[in-house]
């Protein structure tokens, strides 16, 4: 097995993966019948202050929304590599935010993670599908581009 081989099967390995973590994460909040962003961020504690206005009565069912279904769309996104170039930078900021949800300086994630947890490592291996053009590795990126529609879209990049 080649260099370029090893590495395009890894590069497929973490989209799939990465779509397999975002779909089930999503379809779980999607299709929980009270589910609520709110118990989460009210347990933020190094940057309380910013995370806490999406708490509120009004925002917080808006923000729930946009979490749930944002993680079931980029899911499908990465599992069909179907538009990548846009949905890796929305889950990159979607993970920055979690990671700096879950920070309790210097420790992320409870006392077990100092500063780097699981959240930082999946925005990590998200900016490497997006530099590697992951959708383009046995994905309908690659057939999308060849599209005259698509041909000078995001999707060259």
């Amino acid at each position: 097995m080649g260099r370029d081989s090893l590495e395009r099967k890894l590069v497929l390995f973490f989209r799939v993966a990465m779509g397999w973590i975002f779909l089930h994460a999503g379809l779980g909040q999607v299709l929980a019948p009270h589910f609520s962003i709110v118990p989460f961020l009210k347990h933020t504690t190094t940057f309380h202050d910013a995370f806490a206005i999406f708490t509120g009565p009004i925002i917080a069912p808006l923000v729930g929304v946009l979490v749930s279904w944002g993680q079931v769309l980029i899911g499908l996104s990465l599992l069909f590599g179907a538009f990548v170039p846009f949905s890796a930078p929305l889950g990159m900021l979607l993970m920055l935010l979690f990671w700096l949800a879950h920070m309790d300086w210097p420790f992320n994630d409870g006392r077990f993670y100092v500063f780097v947890g699981p959240d930082l490592l999946f925005a990590g291996i998200l900016l490497l599908l997006q530099v590697k053009r992951a959708g383009h590795i046995v994905g309908l990126d690659s057939i999308l581009l060849r599209r005259r529609v698509f041909a000078r879209s995001f999707l060259s990049l």
